[in-house]
């Protein structure tokens, strides 16, 4: 894997610093992008064992000109791109639906969904005919893009739509040596599990606490997805903590 040459996005803190961590320790030249340039900054500093210095793109990946600047910057930098993980989201909050107020429901979408769509439409136009061609995608999922937790429905409904589309993104890039699968992460370290220690609600109204795992263990896992011979795809992974109550959720 040394020398691969992989986008991060959501790259300035959590599960993305994770894996820019991860792939850096393997030897990747790494494209870090988020929407803001001191974390990006701060992720890079971390990044101790490049092989080279990473590339810092701060990006917007719900805006369609910051996106295809984002893979101009990188494959001027770099020459190519093998490997896009597809990562950058917001959870939007916990609202009933009947509360859910439509800005923040379009904010998530258009973060979750549409920057997972933008990123994968221009990963496919560069990998498609660079040369070698094709590379690998890995769009973070969700436990939640199958199994749903209440007054979740911008996030829920976000990450049901980020399977769809890598489940037509690995149908479409059979053509062009494009391998696209998803990593379905629950309860990793992280802002958005900063809670679960004091008690996540239930399917069943009742709050309870939950374990959470380490968000080295996902960068692990993306690592070992990339690690496969093109001709091979991880469709689907779930990582989570052994004790997560998902297994019978509901």
């Amino acid at each position: 894997m040394t020398g691969r040459i992989a986008i991060v996005t959501g790259a300035g803190s959590g599960i993305g610093r994770a894996v820019a961590l991860a792939l850096s320790g393997k030897g990747y030249k790494l494209v870090l992008a988020g929407r803001r340039a001191e974390p990006l900054a701060e992720t890079a500093a971390l990044c101790a064992d490049a092989v080279v210095p990473p590339l810092c793109v701060p990006t917007d990946v719900a805006d369609e000109a910051s996106v295809a600047a984002l893979f101009t910057k990188a494959v001027t930098h770099f020459g190519r791109v093998d490997l896009l993980f597809n990562n950058a989201g917001v959870n939007g909050g916990r609202f009933a639906i009947e509360d859910m107020p439509l800005d923040r429901f379009k904010e998530v979408v258009d973060i979750n969904l549409t920057g997972v769509f933008l990123c994968l439409r221009e990963a496919f136009r560069v990998m498609k005919v660079q040369q070698p061609r094709g590379g690998r995608i890995i769009n973070n999922g969700s436990i939640s893009a199958y199994s749903p937790r209440p007054d979740t429905a911008a996030y829920c409904g976000s990450k049901h739509g980020v399977l769809g589309l890598t489940k037509i993104g690995s149908l479409e890039g059979r053509r062009h040596d494009i391998a696209v699968g998803q990593i379905d992460i629950g309860n990793a370290s992280s802002v958005f599990s900063e809670a679960f220690a004091r008690g996540v609600p239930q399917a069943d109204g009742s709050l309870r606490p939950e374990p959470v795992m380490d968000t080295s263990i996902v960068g692990e896992s993306v690592a070992y997805m990339d690690s496969l011979p093109i001709e091979a795809n991880v469709q689907f992974l779930t990582v989570m903590p052994t004790k997560m109550p998902f297994i019978g959720r509901g």
